[in-house]
């Protein structure tokens, strides 16, 4: 019997929001149309090369065409659509309606994170979960996946370098990333990674360049004659340390005066800090006194760091429905049919968005 209607398992059309409503996505562009129309009215095309002239007949226009719409898809972003969704259905397993289960490298494609890094809330997200997609699941990562990767890299190298925000994240980033590509072209080489092999080399070269120029970056100094951060009376001062959770931050805000310099070495401070990222029974096990006797518990926390992992505080994470098994960011929302969602959601963390792909 003549197939004479739509798949049932097709996964039907594309929408995208808009401000005048849903509409349907199509691989179309007017200007590209207008091209291939041209190309398919000329019968013959001349190329001057030199003093040789060549003539391509009709067919070979029609290659062109064809080669010339593949391209301006692969470079034209705003036909990538499914780059631009800010959420994904997360199915393990192959259904009646579909065939197959969800990659990391389809959800790291699908939520946008080329967007994500340009809101501050979402920043350290992203670079978190880059740096460990980078110790250990980059050669799980597919080809369009790979490249994503490193172009999402680019941006961030290029935001860092014109805002001066965060330059320890990435160095930590680039360093972890760096080892790792060392470690797959020396040993395992062809075998893991998608691609040439030299393609991988220049990406290698590529991030020695970046980790050279955020190497040699000079903080702009702020010119400003109003109050500044040593104008503040000192029990502001050592609220606003109180108020970080990372210590490499409190080391970096006690090198600016030396009022921040004493205020930061307050025991304390550190007997605090560690208190919120670890458990007593941890403290028991690597105990570290100091010359009076003294638990040094700012030693202690950076013992403490290489054996347990510290709490992680993002502004905006990812979240997870557990009535819809959808994977999205909580400010855009998704299609939930729950009565009640919000008793649905689970906030995912970095290390929990790499674990929901295992398999």
């Amino acid at each position: 019997m003549p197939f004479l209607g739509q798949d049932w398992r097709s996964p039907g059309w594309r929408w995208v929001k808009t401000e005048d409503g849903w509409k349907r996505c199509e691989l179309y562009s007017p200007a590209l149309e207008d091209e291939n129309n041209q190309l398919n009215d000329i019968s013959h095309t001349v190329i001057l090369t030199g003093d040789d002239e060549e003539i391509y007949s009709t067919e070979d226009c029609e290659f062109a065409a064809k080669k010339r719409k593949k391209n301006h898809f692969r470079n034209n972003t705003d036909s990538q659509c499914f780059y631009r969704e800010n959420w994904i259905y997360v199915h393990k397993e192959s259904t009646r309606e579909r065939h197959g289960y969800c990659t990391l490298g389809e959800a790291f494609n699908r939520l946008d994170f080329s967007s994500a890094i340009q809101d501050i809330r979402r920043f350290n997200y992203v670079v978190k979960l880059l740096q460990l997609i980078a110790k250990s699941q980059l050669t799980s990562l597919s080809g369009a996946a790979q490249k994503n990767y490193f172009n999402i890299l680019d941006k961030i190298v290029r935001k860092v370098m014109e805002d001066q925000h965060n330059p320890r994240l990435i160095k930590e980033l680039l360093q972890d990333l760096s080892s790792t590509l060392c470690i797959l072209i020396r040993g395992v080489g062809k075998s893991v990674l998608v691609g040439n092999i030299n393609i991988w080399i220049c990406r290698l070269e590529t991030i020695l360049l970046w980790q050279q120029q955020l190497k040699n970056l000079q903080m702009n100094k702020q010119v400003n004659n109003g109050l500044t951060l040593s104008d503040l009376p000192l029990h502001m001062l050592s609220n606003i340390l109180y108020r970080f959770s990372d210590g490499w931050d409190i080391i970096t805000l006690g090198q600016v005066t030396p009022t921040l310099y004493m205020l930061s070495e307050d025991r304390q401070l550190w007997k605090k800090l560690c208190q919120y990222h670890f458990a007593e029974k941890q403290f028991c096990r690597h105990l570290i006194l100091s010359e009076k006797g003294h638990i040094d518990w700012k030693l202690m926390y950076f013992a403490l760091q290489k054996y347990y992992p510290i709490k992680e505080q993002y502004g905006d994470t990812l979240h997870f429905c557990r009535h819809c098994s959808i994977l999205f960011w909580k400010d855009t929302g998704h299609p939930c049919t729950a009565s009640d969602p919000n008793t649905c959601l689970m906030p995912v963390s970095p290390q929990h968005f790499i674990d929901l792909f295992k398999f």
